[in-house]
């Protein structure tokens, strides 16, 4: 037996980051293919300049700051992904750009890199874009409607909250991505096979997604709403296995995990219910990313022979 001591960490793991996020990637490919199939080449289009836009600017900022480049690692790529699956599908490609280079060069970098930030970078790029640019944010168009100049339609939550005359879809339609919304968030059942996906590889834990959907359930049930427009007409499937279980601005511990899920439930049924917004997963998260250090220092456990 060897007498050396090592330095921490002793315990060693095959996962690495790129691995983990290439995990991630095909976990959202079957969304990708859906969003084309639902919206057209066109949302290819947006995801692609989204992604390019990520890539560059990280590289962009290692370079101003002499840094080590870790573009590599997939990172940025995925933020690409995600933040233009909160986009809708007829977003002018240039609002796309700024989008992604404040995800990333604002967002992640000047809070330090992978690992260091503290709010989810596609969502607060999403959340600042909204408050500069309301009208093509808020532009949906119905699937199978490929022109780029076709006629909005509005999101199934909206046509609950503001009680506009206009047919909803049916649960079905909604459940495989036949309904207007965000490029990435329509189809419940895609969104669910990538999930499905990285819970077998243990990428991410039920903890958060689950009880952030069962807490919005419990409350749509409680208040009389209906519970599958609820679940499935707006980002909730996205938001709770894709944003929230985010590894950097999600709680590390188990019970932090519970605290965090059903905090994000609360906070979007909370905003969906007597907000002014017809969607409350975007802020809900975001919210919740602030409580994170608190949450963690509470919930940690004491250490071995040690004492509060």
């Amino acid at each position: 037996m060897s007498n050396k001591i090592y330095c921490s960490p002793h315990i060693h793991s095959a996962e690495t980051t790129g691995k983990i996020m290439f995990y991630v990637i095909v976990s959202l490919i079957p969304a990708i293919l859906g969003s084309i199939y639902f919206f057209g080449f066109y949302v290819l289009k947006v995801i692609l300049v989204s992604i390019i836009s990520c890539v560059l600017s990280e590289l962009l900022f290692k370079i101003l700051m002499k840094r080590e480049i870790r573009i590599y690692d997939g990172s940025a790529v995925i933020t690409g992904i995600l933040f233009a699956f909160v986009l809708p599908p007829r977003i002018p490609l240039w609002i796309v750009a700024i989008g992604g280079f404040l995800a990333i060069f604002l967002v992640k970098e000047l809070f330090g890199g992978l690992g260091f930030n503290i709010f989810n970078p596609a969502l607060t790029a999403r959340a600042i874009l909204l408050a500069s640019y309301p009208v093509e944010m808020t532009k949906f168009t119905k699937p199978f409607n490929y022109n780029i100049d076709a006629i909005t339609s509005a999101t199934p939550l909206f046509i609950i909250k503001e009680k506009i005359n206009e047919q909803l879809p049916s649960l079905w339609q909604m459940f495989i991505g036949n309904r207007s919304g965000c490029i990435g968030e329509t189809s419940v059942l895609l969104l669910l096979i990538g999930a499905i996906f990285l819970l077998y590889k243990r990428v991410i834990t039920w903890h958060i997604p689950i009880l952030y959907i069962l807490t919005v359930a419990i409350l749509s049930l409680f208040t009389k709403e209906n519970l599958g427009y609820q679940i499935m007409g707006g980002g909730i499937v996205l938001g709770a296995f894709f944003m929230a279980t985010d590894y950097v601005t999600s709680p590390i511990t188990k019970k932090g995990k519970i605290i965090f899920g059903i905090g994000c439930g609360i906070i979007t049924f909370l905003i969906r219910k007597v907000g002014g917004y017809p969607e409350g997963v975007c802020y809900s998260i975001l919210f919740m990313n602030t409580l994170v250090p608190l949450i963690n220092r509470y919930t940690l456990p004491k250490k071995f022979g040690g004492k509060r």
